[in-house]
Parts: structure tokens; sequence; C-alpha cells
């Protein structure tokens, strides 16, 4: 049967057939989003996302925790989980990225997703789900992406074996100063993908409740710099550093049990380990995936890297891409 028709039946099974169909751009994933608007006045969104390229099973554990922690994240009103299928609460279309191309408070709306992290942290049971350990294992996973897709696509060759494990020695030792810290804060659960394009703006709720979360699938426990550094060192968008400096002193003010120094190195470590992996993300979507509109954000990126590169601990990182990745190389890839 065509993926189509399991639709128009995942849909008609779960009483929502027959109801207006608007499909939404897509994203960066295999997931795909239609808006529903019936007769009777309920609406709400389909997410179809096909396997094997995704599973949605994360995504409907991860809602129902979220919202017993009192985040506001779509209701899952219907599940096909073996098909791919979801029948989601509509939170309209107020993403914070329109928002702020519109000229919206940017202050205003970054000092709510900061509340949100900083109030989801404190609560103990935020980590009581079952869900991977962001551990050094799995950050040097995502770090040699770098090596395996961004390089290539500026070289047109594979790293050297050796350089490449070099690369990751350098890593495993910056990683250290997070993953090994004594003084390390406990850890919490960890969205991963905590940026505005993933935020929404929830007129009819007040407080931490007025701001939606769309993206959150991947999450996992880990260190609680990683969603505030994504927040504020942003792939997709320029932040102004007295905008940061404010947004980091609103979380601190939320969280005096922190240690400011360890925490900050931890922000800086786990910003270069992110902005390496999404080097080589979007070089993957563009060589592999044949979605090369993300590569516009590679010279961000570099900023961001090259901005972190100054922390210490990140000394081993930053000696290696200084011999290995020239500043010729520091640039959009041209791919086909």
């Amino acid at each position: 049967m065509s993926r189509g028709l399991l639709i128009d039946r995942f849909l008609d099974d779960s009483g929502w057939g027959g109801c207006g169909r608007d499909p939404l751009p897509v994203d960066c994933s295999f997931r795909r989003y239609e808006r529903l608007t019936c007769d009777d006045g309920r609406h709400a969104m389909l997410m179809d996302a096909p396997p094997p390229m995704e599973d949605v099973r994360p995504f409907v554990k991860l809602a129902r925790h979220l919202r017993r922690m009192g985040v506001s994240v779509p209701e899952v009103m219907a599940a096909d989980e073996e098909e791919g299928f979801l029948v989601i609460e509509d939170f309209g279309d107020d993403t914070y990225t329109r928002l702020l191309a519109r000229g919206a408070d940017e202050t205003a709306l970054y000092a709510v997703a900061v509340d949100v992290l900083a109030a989801l942290q404190v609560r103990p049971a935020a980590v009581d789900v079952d869900v991977p350990r962001y551990d050094t294992d799995k950050l040097l996973d995502e770090a040699v992406l770098f090596t395996d897709w961004y390089l290539p696509s500026v070289t047109g060759h594979a790293v050297d074996p050796i350089a490449r494990i070099d690369f990751v020695d350098a890593w495993a030792s910056a990683l250290a100063a997070v993953t090994g810290a004594p003084d390390a804060p406990p850890d919490t659960l960890v969205l991963r993908d905590f940026h505005v394009d993933n935020l929404m703006l929830l007129r009819d709720r007040t407080g931490i409740a007025s701001c939606g979360l769309l993206d959150f699938q991947d999450a996992v426990i880990g260190h609680p710099a990683y969603d505030l550094m994504s927040l504020l060192e942003d792939a997709r968008r320029d932040i102004a550093p007295d905008l940061q400096a404010a947004m980091q002193q609103r979380y601190f003010a939320a969280r005096r049990d922190l240690d400011r120094g360890a925490f900050m190195t931890a922000y800086r470590v786990l910003g270069a380990q992110r902005h390496t992996k999404v080097l080589g993300i979007f070089a993957r979507k563009a060589v592999r995936d044949l979605m090369p509109a993300y590569l516009c954000h590679i010279p961000r990126l570099w900023r961001l890297l090259e901005q972190n590169l100054s922390e210490p601990a990140l000394a081993p990182v930053a000696a290696w891409l200084a011999k290995h990745v020239p500043a010729e190389q520091r640039r959009i890839p041209e791919i086909g």
C-alpha cells in the first residue's frame, strides 16, 4: 500500500478523516507535516515520519514526559508508531524565528526560553525517563562527522586515518573537562535542539508555559550547559554578545547552585563540539541527502567554533585544527 493510502487509513481510523490538509514546508529531517482543519472546528497537525529514516516513538515518550514536567509540548492525539504517523496538537504559526523576523521583542522571547530551561533542570524527575546518556562516546561519535563529512567536502578526499585518530584523541582530552570534571553539576535532561526554530510563542498561556517546544525527540541525559549554549550560539542566527551575556546572567540568577566557572568551561567545550558536529551534518545534508540549503550557515559556524577555541580545555582541538584545516578550507563546500 502506498504511503498516501496508509495516511488516509490512519486518519480515518483515528477520527481525523475528511479534514482539510495543508502541507507545511519541510525541515532538516525526513519528517513531513500537514495542518489538519475539520468542519467541526477541530484542528491539529499530522506528522509523517517514514521508517526507517525516522522513529516517532521517542517523540511520543518524551512528549508525555515533558508535559508531566509542566513544559508546553504538543499533545499526542493519535499515533501509529509502527508506520510513523502522529496527530499532534497544533501550536499555530508563531515560531520564534518568524516572530524575530517580524521585529518581535528579542529579549522577552529569549528570556522565557531561558526560564524554561532553568525550571526544567531543577526538577529531579526530569531525568526519570529512558533516554541515552550524552557521554564521551556519544559526543565523540558526533564530533567525527566533521572529519567524515565536512573535511572531505572541502578537500575532495578522505581524512588520513592517523589524523582522524588524533582528532578523536584531541576531543577526548577536551571533553574530560565536561564529562569527568569533579565539580560538574548533576546531569539533566538535555533537549539537544533547543533554538529559535523549534520554539513557539503560545499567546493563550503564561509564564514558561507560553514557550512551546517542537523538536525534542532526540533528548538525552547530560550536562545542563548544552541547551543554554544551543539557544545562545545558534547555527542559523546571529545573536548579539550583549543579549547572550544578559541571558547567561538570567540563567545563573535562577541556577545559583552552579559553579559559574566550571559551567562556562563546559559551555564553551560543548559549544565547540556542537559547531564541529553541525559543520559535518550540514555537509552531509548537501552531499548525501541533496539538501544544500543549510550550507549558507557554514561561515557562522566557523566563527562560533573559532570563538570557543580560546578556552584552555580546547587547546588540543585548536592545535589539531590549526595543523589540519588551513583558513582556505574553513569555507562553504562546493557541492556538485
